[in-house]
């Protein structure tokens, strides 16, 4: 954890310097590990994570985390898109050539991959069971991974998250939609205006674009406004 800080706090005094888009989803990961260095919390549930070797582990304890079905995704941190790569993806002409592998040669997909705006850490099993699914608001719907409140209606492939990240992820759509010029529907649009009223801004969320920013040289107007 000490190296990790260290390393965070290098590369923001480094400024400018280093102020460039990761390259490759795959340095995005490694990068957002050290944006989170000293704030490993997952983004749905709230849950502590913690450094085991070489994996980042969830740690269920804290809130109170119920395993759904994959026992090998729920013992281990992903990195979500909180835009699905399917929904920007399916707006390049690359996908309809061979979906995300195609992609891969398309240096536009590529930097929207690896945005490290749309990145956040969350339990494997949450990450599979949100898939590309919608966010909505869902009526009555049991809650199926114990005290976190992340709901999801496979049927209808939709997923409502916890109030207290509904702006956030708004926020995010916003940047994505205006970053490369991508599309929401109306419903969508509709649905993020409620949802980044009500849930304003707080201080991760500037913290955490602040930090972006003097890693890929961008921050989110939206948080910033």
């Amino acid at each position: 954890m000490l190296r990790s800080c260290t390393l965070l706090l290098a590369l923001f005094y480094a400024g400018t310097a280093l102020a460039e888009p990761p390259s490759s989803f795959r340095q995005a990961k490694k990068l957002a590990g050290e944006i989170y260095a000293d704030h490993q919390q997952t983004f749905y549930c709230g849950c502590d994570y913690r450094q085991e070797g070489r994996k980042l582990r969830p740690q269920p304890a804290s809130c109170g985390y119920r395993l759904r079905k994959s026992q090998t995704r729920a013992t281990r941190i992903e990195w979500e898109h909180v835009m699905p790569a399917w929904a920007f993806g399916h707006q390049r002409q690359c996908w309809q050539q061979g979906g995300r592998r195609a992609c891969r040669q398309d240096p536009e997909f590529r930097r929207m991959e690896a945005d490290l705006h749309n990145l956040v850490p969350a339990i494997g099993e949450l990450n599979g069971d949100r898939s590309n699914f919608r966010f909505s608001l869902l009526e009555g719907e049991p809650r199926r991974y114990g005290q976190c409140d992340f709901e999801v209606d496979f049927k209808a492939r939709v997923v409502e998250p916890a109030e207290a990240i509904r702006g956030d992820i708004a926020r995010i759509y916003f940047y994505m939609e205006d970053r490369y010029q991508l599309r929401l529907s109306r419903q969508q649009r509709r649905l993020f205006e409620a949802w980044h009223r009500a849930d304003p801004v707080d201080d991760w969320e500037r913290q955490r674009n602040q930090r972006i920013r003097a890693i890929q040289g961008n921050g989110n107007p939206y948080v910033e406004r």
